[in-house]
Order: structure tokens, then C-alpha cells, then sequence
């Protein structure tokens, strides 16, 4: 369990290797836990997630600046910051669910800062459907669920997060 939290912290700041990997072989191996280990995996994702955040909020600052303006493209960047702060909510939320390195936004975030509480409630939100859903899906189907979730983890995030979208998109239209 210590194992999969780091892994989880990690990798939702600097490490490349998904929780998944820890996930699926933990809850398979003990199915009347499974909630509780997507909660680890969960809560030390967000934690970790915070990481990325304060990693992209200091080195903005330090080197960030210094490279834009270098490159000429700081008042780019502002613009970049606008519309990444206008859709981030949903960025973090996608990249959370999706294969996308999460770590990925999670700095990105702190560069732009995305305001905290967006970031925290999209980041607890995407990454607890995420994990709990594997687990779910591993409690409820057991071991025979596990190969069909590996060989179609990306296919099955991109599909939940289109018919996710396109829920809204419903929802606005009706």
C-alpha cells in the first residue's frame, strides 16, 4: 500500500510510470480492500498533483519568465495563461481521467496558476473517478476484467470522457 501512494505522489508531479501498475494487481489480490486502495491511490494522486503545481508556480518565476521573454513569446504566454485558466478546470479534469500525463497539466497549472481550488476539486474529482472505476471494475469482475482494462485503458478513459462531454453538450442543447 506504501508502495502504491508513493507511486501515485509521484507521478502526478515528475515520475512516468502509472499507479495503474500497482492498482489493478493490488485490488485483484484483495478485492474486499478495493475501495480503500483507490482511495490511497486517490488522495495520494491529488497530493502529488499539488507537487506539480508548486513545481510550475516556482520554476515560472526562476527560469519560466526569463525563457519567454528570451524567446519573445511572454505576452504569447499571457495569452496562453488566459485561455488555459478559462478551460482549466476541464483540462485538469481530462488530463486526470485520460492517459494524458497528468503531470503534464499539474505543472502547467502552477505556471499559469490556475486558481488552487479549481485545480484541487477537478484533480479529486477525475483522478477518484479514474481510480475508482478500475477498482470497481476489478471488484465487481475480478481477475477475468483485468487483461481487457490493460490492453483498452486508454480506449475505454477516451470513450467515458467523450460520452462525458457529450453529456454536457446534451445537457446544454436540451
Amino acid at each position: 500500500m506504501r508502495g502504491l501512494a508513493v507511486v501515485s505522489f509521484v507521478e502526478s508531479s515528475f515520475f512516468p510510470i502509472p499507479p495503474d501498475v500497482l492498482l489493478v494487481p493490488l485490488v485483484i489480490a484483495q478485492r474486499d480492500r478495493a475501495w480503500f486502495i483507490a482511495f490511497v491511490c486517490t488522495a495520494a494522486s491529488v497530493a502529488g498533483g499539488m507537487l506539480g503545481y508548486l513545481i510550475g508556480a516556482a520554476l515560472y518565476d526562476t527560469i519560466g519568465v526569463a525563457l519567454l521573454e528570451f524567446y519573445g513569446y511572454l505576452a504569447k504566454f499571457t495569452e496562453f495563461q488566459s485561455l488555459y485558466n478559462e478551460w482549466g478546470a476541464w483540462i485538469v479534469f481530462g488530463a486526470g481521467i485520460t492517459p494524458f500525463p497528468y503531470k503534464v497539466i499539474t505543472i502547467a497549472s502552477g505556471v499559469t496558476r490556475l486558481d488552487l481550488f479549481v485545480f484541487v476539486v477537478a484533480s479529486v474529482l477525475a483522478r477518484g473517478i479514474r481510480f475508482f472505476a478500475v477498482a470497481g471494475l476489478l471488484w465487481w469482475w475480478g481477475p477475468q476484467i483485468r487483461g481487457f482494462i490493460e490492453r483498452n485503458l486508454g480506449w475505454l478513459t477516451i470513450v467515458f470522457f467523450l460520452l462525458l462531454i457529450g453529456g454536457f453538450v446534451l445537457l446544454k442543447w436540451l
